[in-house]
């Protein structure tokens, strides 16, 4: 079983910034994509930033230019770097990794809570 570890979570001002990781089992190149997930009260979980074990990335309108994504596979870890960080960033924020086997399999990380306070 793959298992896949959020940290760096936390409370920030608007303005400021945060970096959150994802350390996975195993090396984050045996996945197709990894992707960052954020979920706001109320709202549905939406996808933030992705990327592919060829370097490709892939943002969500509303963090471009904001955030960044990276990968180190000698720590099996991938990054995102949260610049400038709003209000509406507040949200838990969710690793994932995805490998097309045929199917789809998905793994989940337990999320972190981001909080941006006005």
């Amino acid at each position: 079983q793959v298992q896949v570890v959020e940290s760096g979570g936390g409370l920030v001002q608007a303005g400021g910034s945060l970096r959150l990781s994802c350390t996975t089992s195993r090396s984050i190149f045996s996945f197709n994509a990894m992707n960052w997930y954020r979920q706001a009260p109320g709202k549905q979980r939406e996808l933030v930033a992705a990327i592919t074990s060829g370097g490709s990335t892939n943002y969500a309108d509303s963090v471009k230019g904001r955030f960044a994504i990276s990968g180190d596979n000698a720590k099996n870890t991938v990054y995102l770097q949260m610049n400038s960080l709003k209000p509406e960033d507040t949200a838990v924020y969710y690793c994932n990794a995805a490998k097309w086997d045929g199917v789809l399999l998905e793994y989940w990380g337990q999320g972190t809570q981001v909080t941006v306070s006005s």
